[in-house]
């Protein structure tokens, strides 16, 4: 019997798994990926592990540092630039719409999207670094809405190289209650055809000024180095997202 299938799957399961850890902020940029400790925390052998990192390497997710892998983590000058042009993404999806009137936001995409900021809202979540892909998919689903899918790609790539220091911008209830008023308030203007008003929301909500995006690309690294010195997570503990097995079982 041909045991290939069956490598295959567990490799892409592996590869599924840790890839769902690296993106939802659950592993430090300090983190060695080791292939052992992997392999026991997935339930399989180390090849399927090795396969697995492997494509993330190549997908750039992954990087070779200090003799091992880790999380990608870019430098605080690529991070300033990829924060730059975050912004210039997330921007140009209002004021496309703004400057051609033949152009409408796709409201199929932005009302469930504001329903569910409407119950984050009503329900405010606590500082956890899984929040940074629920911020990303409200900016992707706006750009996306905007109705030119390029520009949406173009920033999910880009928030794969910062997540890893992006989600310590949500370190306290007030940073996410902010983000959480201010999404309903941007969504609610688009629906509602104020485009300059929602441009002018959204570029004060990112932060278009280079020097404030400068700014908060340095604070989330600092604190992102800071709690890895100090060996403790900044958010509350109880908080915390639980690790878990491709199969679904706690880790060992």
């Amino acid at each position: 019997m041909d045991a290939t299938p069956a490598r295959a799957s567990r490799s892409d399961a592996v590869y599924a798994a840790l890839r769902d850890e690296l993106m939802s902020g659950r592993v430090s940029p300090w983190e060695r990926l080791g292939e052992e400790r992997l392999a026991e925390r997935y339930a399989v052998s180390r090849t399927p592990v090795r396969e697995a990192l492997a494509r993330l390497l190549a997908d750039g997710l992954v990087e070779k540092r200090s003799g091992g892998l880790y999380l990608y983590t870019p430098t605080f000058e690529d991070l300033a630039a990829l924060y730059e042009l975050r912004v210039l993404l997330e921007v140009q999806g209002i004021r496309r719409v703004v400057d051609d009137p033949t152009l409408t936001h796709d409201r199929a995409l932005l009302e469930p999207e504001l329903e569910a900021w409407h119950g984050l809202r009503d329900e405010r979540p606590a500082p956890t670094p899984d929040f940074v892909t629920v911020d990303e998919r409200f900016h992707t689903v706006l750009l996306a809405s905007s109705g030119n899918r390029a520009l949406s790609g173009a920033l999910t790539q880009v928030n794969q190289k910062i997540r890893a220091v992006r989600m310590y911008d949500y370190v306290t209830a007030d940073r996410m209650s902010a983000t959480v008023d201010e999404h309903v308030e941007i969504v609610e203007l688009v629906l509602a055809g104020r485009l300059r008003s929602a441009l002018d929301a959204l570029t004060e909500h990112v932060g278009a000024s280079k020097d404030v995006v400068v700014e908060r690309a340095a604070h989330a690294l600092a604190i992102a180095t800071r709690s890895h010195i100090d060996g403790r997570s900044p958010f509350p503990a109880a908080d915390a997202p639980e690790l878990s097995t491709a199969d679904g079982r706690s880790p060992r």
